[in-house]
C-alpha cells in the first residue's frame, strides 16, 4: 500500500516467511505460495476464495510503508462466513525489516493455532454426521481440558477414550488422554497414582509411535514422559525436535519449559516460558505464571516466586500445584497464617497435601519445596 510502486517484492517476501511458518502446524493443511499470490492485488469475497481453494479460513493482511517506517497488518477470516476471527498490526522500521520479518510471521502462526483450534471445536459440536466422530471427540476433550480444573480434566478423558475406542492408534485422541493423565497425577485426583502413572506411559508411548513430525504430540509425549519418571534427557530431546520442527509452536516453548524445571535448569526454563508469552500474549497466562513462578522459586527467588503465584491464581484459584507451591512460599517467606490459609484451600480440591514430587530431579530442590509445604501444613515446627 506505499506509495512508492516497486515494494512488491518486501510484501511478497513477508507472505512467504508467513506460509513457511503456518506450514509447520502440522494440523491444518496450507496452501501453496502460488496460489495465494493468484490473488494479488485483486478484490476478491473471502468466501469466493474459499470455495475455490476449498479451505476454511483465509489469512490475508497488508504492507504499508511511509518513509523509513513500516506497518503490517494481518487478520484471519472464516472463509464460509467472512467473519473476522482475529487481526492484529506490527510495527518496525526498515533498519529492523529481517527482524520484523520473523517476528510477524511466528507471531502470526503462533495465534493462528490456538484461534483455529478453538474455531475448530465450535465446528465439531455442529457436525451431524458420524464420519468424523473421533475427531470431533477429539476437540471436544481438547477443549474440556483447557478448564484446567477436575471436571473438565475427567470429561476430557472420557471424549479422549471415547475417540480411542473408534480408532486405538488416533494419535491427537492418545496426546490427549496421556495429558489428562498428567492432570489427574499433578493434581492428585486419585487413589492410585502408579495406575496414573502406568497409564500415561502407555498413552505416550503409543503416540510417540504414529506421531511422525507433529510437535504438539512429540512436546505432549514428552511431557508426559518426563513427568512420569522416564529419562528427562529423552525427554527434552524431543521437546527440542518439537521447536525445530515448529519454532513458532507457543505451547511447545511452555512445555519445554517445564521439563527444563523438573531437570533443574531453571534460567533456562523460564527464558522458554517468556519466549511462550512473546509468541502467544493474548493466550491465558494462568500456567505459565505458575511456571515462572515454579522457576523463581528454585532458584531462591522467593519473594518474586509468590508475585507470580499470585497472579496465578487470580486466573485459576483451583488448580492443585499452584496451591501447594504457594503454601510452601508464604513458609519459607515466613508468613504461616497465609500458608496454612492455602492448604485449607487445596485439601477441598485434593485429598494430598504433600504429593510424590519425584518428578523433580534436583533433591536439594525437591526437599526445599516438601520442606515449605509440611511447614505449612503443620507437619513441622
Amino acid at each position: 500500500m506505499s506509495e512508492v510502486t516497486d515494494q512488491n517484492y518486501f510484501a511478497d517476501r513477508m507472505v512467504e516467511e508467513i506460509i513457511a511458518a503456518l506450514s509447520r502446524i502440522r494440523s491444518h493443511f496450507v496452501i501453496a505460495q502460488n496460489s495465494s499470490f493468484s490473488y494479488k492485488n485483486r478484490a476478491v469475497d473471502v468466501r469466493q476464495v474459499g470455495k475455490e481453494l476449498r479451505v476454511s479460513y483465509v489469512l490475508e493482511g497488508s504492507v504499508r510503508r511511509l518513509g523509513n517506517r513500516l506497518r503490517i497488518t494481518a487478520q484471519l477470516l472464516d472463509a464460509t462466513s467472512g467473519a473476522h476471527l482475529w487481526a492484529d498490526r506490527f510495527d518496525g522500521t526498515m533498519e529492523d525489516v529481517f527482524e520484523l520479518q520473523d517476528n510477524v510471521a511466528s507471531s502470526v502462526a503462533a495465534v493462528i493455532e490456538p484461534t483455529l483450534e478453538k474455531e475448530e471445536y465450535r465446528r465439531s459440536i455442529r457436525r451431524p454426521t458420524d464420519e468424523l466422530t473421533a475427531y470431533n471427540l477429539y476437540l471436544q476433550a481438547r477443549f474440556a481440558r483447557y478448564s484446567a480444573n477436575r471436571e473438565g480434566t475427567m470429561r476430557a478423558l472420557e471424549l479422549a477414550e471415547r475417540a480411542l475406542e473408534r480408532d486405538p492408534n488416533y494419535g491427537a485422541a492418545l496426546v490427549e488422554a496421556a495429558g489428562c493423565q498428567c492432570n489427574i497425577y499433578l493434581s492428585v485426583w486419585t487413589h492410585d497414582l502408579e495406575a496414573t502413572r502406568a497409564k500415561g506411559i502407555d498413552l505416550a508411548r503409543r503416540a510417540l509411535r504414529v506421531a511422525g513430525n507433529d510437535p504438539y504430540a512429540l512436546a505432549t509425549a514428552a511431557f508426559a514422559l518426563g513427568l512420569f519418571g522416564e529419562n528427562i534427557a529423552t525427554s527434552l530431546a524431543l521437546a527440542d525436535l518439537s521447536l525445530q520442527l515448529n519454532p513458532s509452536f507457543a505451547r511447545g516453548w511452555y512445555l519445554s519449559g517445564t521439563l527444563r524445571l523438573w531437570a533443574g535448569q531453571y534460567e533456562h526454563a523460564i527464558e522458554h516460558f517468556e519466549t511462550a508469552i512473546r509468541l502467544s500474549p493474548r493466550e491465558s497466562k494462568g500456567a505459565i505464571y505458575l511456571t515462572i513462578g515454579m522457576g523463581h522459586f528454585f532458584a531462591r527467588r522467593v519473594q518474586k516466586a509468590a508475585e507470580m503465584l499470585n497472579q496465578s491464581l487470580q486466573e485459576n484459584s483451583e488448580w492443585p500445584p499452584t496451591l501447594r507451591f504457594m503454601a510452601s512460599c508464604l513458609a519459607h517467606l515466613g508468613h504461616l497464617k497465609d500458608a496454612q490459609e492455602m492448604v485449607t484451600r487445596l485439601r477441598v480440591l485434593s485429598p494430598v497435601v504433600i504429593p510424590n514430587a519425584d518428578h523433580w530431579r534436583i533433591g536439594e530442590d525437591r526437599d526445599f519445596f516438601l520442606q515449605g509445604l509440611r511447614l505449612a501444613a503443620g507437619e513441622l515446627t
